[in-house]
């Protein structure tokens, strides 16, 4: 493990040290970027993970009619959807006084959401990360990609493609549509499942189960094989927070907030979700539009904490499906029974919770209850309500306030990526401090920055919400790239305005 200190953050003396970008950060979804500053020696004085678009959903959901809201949520992302649909159901469920739902209704959601979790963990595993793991760090830029993944290892690519089109299928027949559908309603759900395309998918389980078995084997493999030196890759240690079910079963739709210390001591367990804010509060800083989640006992600076996969697999006591937890045991023994906080090793965290999605599928398609029933429940209106479920990437959070017309007047979201947004960060400085610092900087060395990060599988244009906070800096040039006129806005909303770029759009 690499010491990381807090001061990497922000260099102490800024002013002529040297400017590397990484720009933008590839093979995640979304736009993001690293800066490094380097001194003398190539030595590195600061490192930053930079979400530099903003969407601002938090914003223009206020004014809109509730029910509008779990449709239109889902425009965050293309890839977790679902996650957003039924997150906004579930706290909107509160509002319109129909918690819980009917147990149909409730089921064919869990049914979606699993769906959502075997897509979206085959897309990462599969399309963005398994080049770097199957060809190395190093490897050529041309090859390290999914073409070069299918050209060498048609199998594993084909397996990938498969796992994701049966979870987008399930997705389909639950919530109308693979992309953006509309099945999940405020009490509950619009649609049931029909009879034949739920026999379509239960003929196809039998292969499913084994692609999902066959994830993990790789996984596994491609873990256990690392080099030494990668062992403690961006090994961070950090405490873990997710949602868990009944006897501290992994739980990705419903549950409480567990958080496990980095030592493995439990802090805290049972919290409610519509208490979450007594538990965790959000800071921001000026070089990001990314808020940064921290547990409020512990403030800002020592309360972050991880979600995901690797957080949920070694926060639950134990997987409620055969297959998955004896894969889980395999994980904890090969481990020694300790903690692990090397990112590398969520990858095959992940694939054992696909596996875990995928005979849960399998249990709902089997289950009557989801061709029909009551679909739909009401009670006495609440002003407000908090939703929170496992995302692939991590715990989720929909948070909303509704006036007596139906309008939204608050929003706050708090994506799985935004709660990961300091570990990323200090995975990024461990991994410059041991492999870039000092070093003449290669594009491989700095695909060792984007391995750390894509460990994440993080989902940046979900989580970019700091609204005003993000200095903006326009500057006009003439055709020969004179400076005609500059305008800065600082984070504290103070406008200066000059024929003087800002520092970081100097000429490099």
């Amino acid at each position: 493990m690499t010491d990381t200190p807090r001061s990497l953050e922000t260099a102490a003396n800024p002013a002529g040290l040297r400017r590397v970008v990484i720009d933008p950060v590839s093979r995640v979804e979304g736009h993001g970027k690293v800066t490094l500053l380097l001194g003398e020696d190539n030595r590195i004085e600061q490192v930053r993970l930079h979400i530099v678009e903003f969407r601002g959903f938090e914003q223009f959901i206020v004014g809109r009619p509730y029910w509008e809201v779990p449709v239109m949520v889902q425009r965050l992302c293309g890839i977790c959807p679902v996650s957003h649909h039924l997150a906004a159901s579930k706290a909107l469920d509160r509002v319109v006084g129909g918690w819980p739902v009917p147990p149909a209704a409730d089921k064919i959601r869990r049914l979606m959401h699993y769906g959502q979790i075997v897509q979206s963990h085959a897309l990462h595993f599969f399309h963005l990360s398994s080049p770097d793991l199957l060809f190395g760090f190093d490897a050529e830029v041309a090859q390290r990609n999914i073409v070069g993944v299918a050209m060498a290892y048609p199998d594993a690519a084909r397996q990938g493609v498969m796992l994701r089109k049966f979870g987008q299928e399930v997705i389909r027949i639950t919530a109308g549509k693979r992309v953006h559908g509309t099945g999940s309603v405020p009490g509950g759900m619009n649609r049931a499942v029909d009879a034949a395309e739920r026999d379509t998918l239960r003929a196809q389980l039998p292969e499913v189960l084994a692609w999902a078995e066959a994830a993990v084997d790789l996984a596994e493999r491609l873990h256990s094989g690392l080099p030494a030196h990668l062992r403690h890759f961006a090994e961070t240690p950090a405490a873990m927070l997710s949602l868990v079910g009944a006897g501290g079963a992994m739980e990705f739709y419903d549950g409480t907030l567990r958080l496990r210390e980095a030592d493995g001591q439990i802090a805290v367990d049972g919290f409610e979700d519509q208490r979450y804010r007594e538990l965790i509060d959000e800071s921001v800083k000026p070089w990001t539009y990314m808020k940064f989640p921290y547990r409020r006992l512990l403030g800002p600076d020592a309360g972050w904490y991880r979600v995901g996969p690797l957080a949920r697999l070694q926060n639950c006591d134990f997987i409620p499906t055969p297959r998955a937890e004896a894969r889980r045991q395999a994980f904890v023994a090969a481990h020694g029974g300790k903690l692990v906080h090397a990112v590398l090793a969520t990858h095959w965290a992940r694939m054992i919770e696909l596996l875990h999605g995928v005979e849960v599928v399998a249990q709902l398609l089997n289950d009557p209850a989801i061709l029909g029933g009551p679909l739909l429940a009401g009670g006495e209106r609440q002003r407000s309500g908090v939703g929170i479920i496992e995302a692939p990437r991590g715990t989720l959070i929909h948070e909303y306030e509704v006036g007596d017309d139906d309008l939204i007047s608050r929003c706050n979201l708090i994506v799985s990526t935004t709660h990961n947004n300091q570990a990323m960060n200090e995975a990024v400085r461990s991994v410059a401090l041991q492999y870039l610092d000092g070093q003449t900087i290669t594009e491989a060395l700095l695909n060792h920055i984007e391995v750390a990060i894509r460990a994440y599988d993080p989902c940046l244009s979900c989580a970019t919400h700091a609204l005003g906070q993000m200095p903006l800096s326009v500057t006009l040039r003439d055709a020969r790239g004179a400076v005609l006129d500059h305008v800065l806005r600082s984070s504290s909303g103070e406008t200066q305005r000059g024929a003087t770029p800002h520092p970081l759009e100097q000429p490099q």
